[in-house]
């Protein structure tokens, strides 16, 4: 059987109910590793049978840095009014400007980025990568425009709270944890001197 304080833990780790982290505990018989796991696919399922659903309820959030240098807004989407009021839902929204005015990324998803800037990068990757054969530097290429990705699409790069997770992890597990769609809609950062 699992223990009151391992079953609280990992409630509070994935936003799972009492429930369920008990059950995934008592599966793996005790492995907080094993069942944090299993609950996070269970989530991932959650969010993708979520994943169709219209989000035309949210919020606008956001930022402006101490030095009133740089600001952020944030348009994060839901179903309904009442999760939009929510105190997780604002603490993501929150949580999500703090990314954008940290982080700088161009677009929300790799699929965003303008193909000409994709074709830019792919060129300069391959012009690094010369002299080498044709097959490594082609994997140097992937290798760097993955690491492009990561670095430029906001679903993609790492929390900057916690790095071990994704944006897009994020919103799965709050997506697990509020029982709604959520959505990054579009995001827009201002700082002075730059255009």
């Amino acid at each position: 059987m699992a223990d009151t304080s391992s079953i609280m833990k990992l409630r509070e780790q994935t936003g799972a109910g009492v429930l369920e982290c008990k059950n995934a505990l008592e599966e793996v018989k005790g492995d907080f590793e094993k069942a944090a796991e299993i609950i996070k696919k269970k989530g991932i399922a959650k969010a993708a049978k979520k994943e169709q659903r219209v989000t035309t309820e949210g919020r606008i959030g956001t930022y402006i840095h101490t030095n009133g240098k740089l600001g952020v807004m944030v348009e994060l989407n839901c179903e309904t009014d009442f999760v939009a009021k929510n105190e997780v839902f604002q603490q993501l929204l929150k949580d999500i400007c703090m990314q954008v005015a940290a982080t700088k990324p161009m677009a929300i998803k790799r699929e965003d980025i303008p193909s000409y800037v994709i074709e830019e990068q792919k060129k300069l990757f391959m012009e690094e990568a010369k002299g080498k054969p044709a097959n490594i530097a082609e994997k140097i290429t992937a290798g760097k425009m993955e690491n492009f990705y990561k670095e430029k699409c906001l679903l993609e790069q790492p929390f900057i709270k916690d790095n071990t997770k994704a944006i897009q992890d994020l919103l799965i597990v709050n997506i697990a944890k509020i029982g709604e769609n959520i959505k990054v809609n579009r995001f827009v950062r201002f700082e002075v001197g730059e255009c």
